[in-house]
């Protein structure tokens, strides 16, 4: 840019901004305050050795976008940054490189924050903090201890995915192929005392308070069917010669007459407490050493081939019509959903009949309708109950409720909800991680530590290593273990294993509102100023656990009265994501691939307001973007008109008033992006606003001359998306504030008209033609037009229109 030395302004207004404490924000009486409060919020960084990637950029831009806008509108913002630093990278990294994992977490986060700032972005540092930081886990751990103290944190044997080379265990998202995705070695499962949070207490809420927050539609659906919320009935099935009973969960008690055989996961209790029963004990021993060697996401994939393996010796007795019935181990039953049991019903079930078929197992069509030799009959929400004894001619809906009433009467099954979420295992077998704050004693079992005595600090220790036991590295610090019994004052020792890392990321955003207090989790006052959140932006892949976890323990906290009452349900009003940014030709970005983009050298070489505006620019801000470096510089350019455009200003406004230029046009213009831009922002619709701004610098360019007042509104409306520019132009303005906390601009209704739009034609739900049409064209007027159409008569085809719905302004709908 001509006379416009990026590095040199962008250093200028950041060094601004820290001094004069910009975006330090107070708790300012709000009823002096008309437009209120805004807690606008990001999900916070791991802060890696790798530093700052683009999808990072392109989520922080647009909040910071909407918050500078915000405070423009008058609003009290909130806009803090923390960092999210424990968890497994680091400790990798640490074993790698025999360095203590609090030297790498202090340096990574010291080059984040330095990124952060040469971003521009509008934090208000002064409440930044870490998870690793002692003073805020202590509180993540308090929170832990009032879980246990509610009976919602407890011991409990768990099937964990197991490394065999990291001694570690796994997500099932860290398996691929049987093998861990980090080292490749063997993965198998293993029995393991975990720490567990009964987040199923809360299914319920978790789903039905979801009405009450303005979620995208898509992260609504992710929660619920996470959740898998489902209505049906336990049946108590009876082993033949034994005193053992397997129970099952199924949502259609109506097709019992056709469950001919049942399947159990291979870690089910039945087989070890028959296998003296089952004739085929080697070959069923066999099939489940190889199961658990999958993860699973591989167990439960719909699209692969179901194997299986007869329990030779047991059979299960169907308590409908006592049938006795064949039961099977099989990969794609785990017990941690439902009752790891299932009874199979071939006729009316795709994955039941194919596994019937290919081991010649009985089908039996209880619900009539299609053709059992071919498939599965699943459309089974209709027609009639055959083969069902007393129970046939009935509705299948009918048939539940009188199945389910009299599986109640003989003491043989029960109606109930059940959910496919399970509890949430909370522990980890690593060093890096938050302590978990409880004390085993042989007399008084296990016993949190006092309140008084947390934090339960990190010891520092050379050796990171897990035991070859699976237990933590802290197993090792002897002197670290010892400790007195908080309840009887005997000898006991302390809980080995530490917090996960989704830990600390579930409640940082209450810390935001009083990260100093040392008294409290966070002062009620402070919380009924600042919260709930108005809006948290942030990636797809973290709108179903980690979105799921912190309003579970939100509602917690809610509950035991540690944030107001009055605050609500829900942590967060609104939640919005965006998409992807990909490497260029549209390929995941990737260091194997090479392609990954670090956004530094792009904000040397062009400036960070270039690579924020870009950002945004590069497509719609919910839709995965690839990379572009022309567009990049196309960007560039574009910054570079504006700030040439000062040139062409005039400070007095009357003298272009009086001159022959033709203004009318360009003060139409200027109202229209006010506009445009104004709820472009609102509705994250970045790439529309700048296109806006760039079709006001075009008309702005044909002119001899601009009036300051024009060219300052056009300043005002970049300032969110590249600050430092806006700040620079604007104090040449002649201006002695910043430019953060000018008046956003208003705009003229009557100026702000578009004068044509584009009406589009849609014929029974598909988009048929666009007719540039008056803006204020009347109802009758479009339908008459759109019926006229050339495109839209070739699809009515001499059809009459059933219906027509008009939306001013928008479009037409034909129905045929």
């Amino acid at each position: 840019m001509s006379n416009y030395d990026h590095n040199l302004v962008e250093k200028k207004w950041q060094s601004y901004w820290e001094k004069n404490k910009t975006f330090e924000v107070k708790e300012r009486p709000l009823d002096k305050l008309g437009a209120g409060k805004f807690y606008g919020l990001v999900e916070f960084p791991y802060a890696s050795g790798d530093g700052l990637h683009t999808g990072h950029l392109r989520s922080y831009t647009a909040m910071d976008i909407i918050c500078r806008q915000k405070r423009m509108q008058g609003k009290n913002v909130l806009y803090p940054m923390g960092f999210d630093n424990f968890g497994l990278p680091t400790e990798n990294y640490a074993i790698k490189k025999g360095v203590n994992p609090k030297i790498i977490d202090k340096k990574n986060t010291q080059r984040f924050r330095l990124q952060l700032k040469e971003a521009g972005f509008s934090f208000d540092w002064s409440r930044s903090f870490s998870t690793t930081d002692e003073d805020y886990y202590k509180w993540t751990q308090w929170i832990f201890v009032q879980l246990f103290k509610k009976g919602l944190a407890y011991k409990s044997k768990e099937i964990i995915n197991w490394c065999t080379a990291c001694k570690i265990g796994l997500a099932n998202e860290e398996v691929v192929g049987g093998v861990c995705e980090r080292c490749g070695s063997e993965v198998v499962k293993k029995d393991k005392e975990q720490w567990v949070l009964k987040i199923t207490e809360y299914a319920e809420r978790l789903i039905n308070d979801l009405e009450k927050v303005d979620y995208l539609e898509r992260i609504k659906t992710q929660q619920i069917n996470w959740i898998g919320r489902s209505e049906g009935a336990e049946v108590d099935f009876r082993i033949k010669n034994t005193d053992e009973v397997m129970r099952v969960f199924t949502t259609r008690p109506d097709t019992l007459f056709g469950a001919t055989f049942m399947v159990v996961a291979p870690e089910h209790p039945l087989i070890k407490n028959l296998e003296s029963r089952i004739k085929n004990l080697e070959e069923v021993q066999k099939y489940i050493k190889e199961a658990k060697k999958k993860s699973d996401i591989e167990r439960g994939d719909m699209e692969k081939e179901k194997t299986g393996v007869e329990l030779v010796g047991l059979i299960a007795i169907n308590p409908i019509n006592n049938e006795e019935i064949p039961i099977w181990v099989a990969d794609y039953v785990m017990l941690g959903y439902g009752t790891g049991a299932i009874m199979a019903v071939p006729a009316h079930d795709q994955r039941d009949w194919d596994f019937a078929k290919k081991y010649d197992l009985d089908i039996v069509q209880v619900i009539e309708g299609g053709d059992i030799e071919k498939e599965a009959f699943i459309d089974i929400h209709s027609g009639k109950m055959v083969n069902s004894g007393n129970f046939n001619g009935m509705t299948p809906e009918k048939c539940i409720k009188k199945i389910t009433d009299w599986l109640e009467r003989n003491n043989l099954g029960k109606a109930t909800v059940n959910t496919k979420l399970h509890d949430w295992i909370f522990s980890r077998q690593r060093y890096w991680g938050e302590p978990i704050p409880m004390v085993y004693c042989e007399k008084c079992g296990w016993v949190p530590v006092d309140e008084k005595d947390l934090p339960v600090t990190l010891p520092d220790v050379e050796d990171f290593m897990p035991t070859d036991e699976g237990n933590s590295p802290l197993a090792k610090v002897k002197d670290w273990i010892k400790v007195k019994c908080p309840k009887c004052g005997g000898e006991a020792r302390r809980e080995t294993d530490v917090m996960p890392n989704w830990a600390g990321s579930n409640w940082y955003f209450i810390r935001y509102v009083d990260p100093k207090n040392a008294k409290k989790m966070v002062d009620v006052d402070k919380a009924q100023y600042w919260l709930p959140v108005d809006w948290y932006n942030g990636g797809m892949e973290h709108t179903t656990l980690h979105l799921l976890y912190s309003r579970f323990i939100w509602k917690f906290l809610y509950d035991i009265g540690a944030v107001p009452k009055s605050l609500g349900p829900e942590p967060y009003k609104k939640r919005t994501a965006q998409g992807m940014v990909l490497g260029e030709g549209g390929i995941k970005m990737s260091k194997s691939k090479g392609n990954v983009i670090n956004p530094d050298e792009y904000v040397k070489k062009y400036g960070a307001d270039t690579v924020r505006v870009y950002e945004m620019f590069m497509g719609p801000f919910d839709s995965a973007i690839a990379w572009d470096d022309r567009s990049v510089i196309g960007i560039y350019r574009f910054l570079s008109r504006i700030w040439e455009l000062q040139s062409k200003v005039v400070v007095n406004d009357e003298e272009i008033r009086n001159s022959k230029l033709e203004i009318r046009d360009l003060d139409k213009i200027t109202h229209q992006t006010i506009k445009k831009v104004t709820k472009d922002i609102e509705n994250m619709r970045f790439n529309t606003a700048i296109s806006q701004m760039m079709i006001l610098v075009n008309a702005m360019e044909k002119q001899d001359q601009i009036s300051a007042i024009s060219y300052s509104v056009l300043i005002l409306l970049l300032s969110p998306f590249a600050p430092h520019m806006a700040e620079e132009i604007w104090e040449k303005l002649g201006h002695k504030d910043s430019i953060v906390f000018e008046k956003w601009p208003e705009y003229d209704e009557e100026l702000a008209k578009e004068e044509k739009i584009e009406l589009v034609v849609q014929v029974n739900g598909k988009v048929r033609d666009k007719i540039q049409v008056a803006a204020d064209i009347a109802e009758d007027e479009a339908k008459k037009l759109a019926l006229e159409s050339e495109k839209v008569q070739k699809w009515l085809a001499g059809k009459e229109a059933k219906k027509l719905i008009f939306v001013s302004g928008k479009l037409v709908s034909v129905v045929v």
